[in-house]
């Protein structure tokens, strides 16, 4: 199927109140809101996980129950590829983290201490690249390191700093190959807590194999997870304190082009509500129906969305 590259924002009024009223049945266009953004059609992107997968459908939902036109595109892969297909105007938006764009897209190599420091900054920094950020949601899926519960108790290891203390054979690592590269990543994590661990110590894993790889304690005993991953409960992890506050703040908000938002100012009014409700927890419980029980994305979100009363 070929995939959608270009957006409209404008001549589709008519056709979007003509659907609305042709859906009687059940599904997001029935409970619709309002039509404020009849017009606005195009891709919500996503990059290759079950988080932004969840996220993207729910923003199409939403803005699709507002009377716009949109698709969750779950397509591409890697950080880098989703924001140029925004840049590019192949994406209407999709959902960002502020530390990701602060250090990989606008090469700052320190994060801004503080939530609300780091997402000022970073949406001041993006605003003059023509790219704007709504209001963030409370979740922060900010990179951490996980160990299998039992097996901390035994290692007696709370924080990052306990683990450069151990014997180097327990200083195992799994690891994604982004990560490994990044400067906010591996790297960095390694100067600034003093690991010096052979090569031989780190395994890279694609990563979802890497919660499993965690929890059988073969490949290693610590492994790069994200703080909104709801195999990080299951699973029976524990996650490492990172004690001298080397990872950013990875807060999640939409990011668009300025110009749509300009167009369609009613975008950030429709998205207000959806994001006030996602926090870290509430995200780990959406995430978990997707890579714990199996469930499609786009049912989570509909079903998440009829919950809360938004559709």
């Amino acid at each position: 199927m070929k995939q959608r590259t270009t957006f409209s924002l404008i001549g589709l009024a008519a056709i979007g109140a003509l659907a609305l009223s042709a859906c009687s049945g059940g599904g997001a266009a029935s409970a619709s809101k309002g039509d404020e953004l009849d017009g606005l059609s195009g891709d919500i992107g996503a990059k290759d996980f079950s988080e932004q997968f969840i996220l993207a459908h729910l923003t199409s939902q939403l803005l699709n129950a507002h009377g716009a036109d949109t698709e969750a595109n779950t397509k591409l892969v890697g950080s880098a590829n989703v924001r140029s297909a925004l840049e590019n105007d192949e994406f209407l938006g999709y959902w960002e983290y502020t530390g990701t764009s602060w250090i990989t897209y606008n090469g700052n190599t320190a994060p801004v201490q503080g939530a609300e420091a780091q997402f000022d900054a970073t949406k001041k920094v993006d605003a003059e690249k023509g790219i704007a950020w709504l209001d963030p949601a409370p979740l922060n899926n900010t990179y951490a390191f996980a160990i299998r519960s039992d097996k901390a108790e035994e290692l007696g290891v709370k924080t990052l700093s306990d683990i450069a203390k151990l014997p180097v054979a327990e200083q195992t690592f799994c690891i994604e190959s982004e990560f490994s590269t990044r400067d906010d990543g591996w790297p960095g994590l390694k100067a600034a807590y003093g690991l010096d661990v052979p090569d031989s110590n780190v395994a890279l894993l694609d990563t979802g194999v890497i919660y499993t790889a965690t929890q059988k304690g073969d490949d290693c005993n610590f492994g790069e997870v994200f703080q909104t991953d709801g195999r990080i409960k299951a699973l029976d992890l524990t996650v490492m304190e990172d004690d001298k506050e080397f990872f950013p703040v990875y807060q999640g908000a939409f990011t668009l082009k300025q110009k749509t938002l300009d167009e369609y100012p009613e975008i950030a009014e429709v998205l207000a509500p959806l994001s006030e409700l996602l926090t870290t927890e509430e995200m780990q419980k959406l995430n978990a129906l997707a890579d714990v029980d199996g469930e499609d994305p786009e049912d989570i979100a509909t079903d998440w969305l009829e919950e809360q009363g938004l559709i």
